[in-house]
């Protein structure tokens, strides 16, 4: 059996993938998307939050590359940072790390990259599932559903999750 092919991080960063991948020590994995609730979901939380950038003073970003240590780069699907003018890669945590479930994604398949956001120093690790219309706060230690708002502690930042899905379930 052929070994695979070990790629450096380097060549990883000056390479464009469609869709992007994400750089798991020396290899490239892919991340499940393409499907319309996912989609549709990021555009519309990016969306919220972009409209509110200037009051909460930060940026929204989709799919930004996030280098998470020397052999590791994660794609969220959504991200919240500081305004300002980011670098092309983020080295330095986000406010805030999204991810939403496509139909083959589970909490737990999603662990490890909330756990490399974590390592990082990310503090704020969101879990959204655009079917079950569902929302959870990722620890370390557990896994917190949340009904209500998403929220950063210490900022204004306040994203009513009825509001949200309400959203989602205009676009059908």
């Amino acid at each position: 059996m052929a070994a695979a092919l070990q790629l450096s991080i380097d060549d990883y960063l000056a390479t464009s993938y469609r869709p992007d991948c994400d750089f798991i020590d020396g290899h490239t994995e892919e991340r499940t998307l393409g499907e319309t609730p996912h989609s549709s979901l990021q555009v519309i939380l990016s969306s919220y939050i972009h409209l509110r950038r200037k009051l909460w003073h930060v940026r929204s970003l989709t799919e930004q590359r996030v280098r998470v240590s020397s052999r590791r780069v994660r794609i969220p699907d959504v991200c919240i940072i500081p305004i300002g003018h980011p670098p092309p890669v983020l080295t330095e945590p986000p406010l805030v790390c999204a991810e939403i479930l496509s139909s083959c994604d589970t909490i737990r398949s999603t662990s490890p990259r909330m756990m490399d956001y974590y390592t990082l120093g990310v503090r704020n690790l969101w879990i959204l599932n655009p079917v079950a219309l569902e929302a959870h706060i990722w620890t370390p230690e557990a896994v917190h559903p949340e009904s209500r708002a998403l929220t950063i502690p210490g900022t204004p930042i306040h994203i009513p999750l009825p509001e949200l899905f309400s959203e989602l379930s205009d676009t059908e």
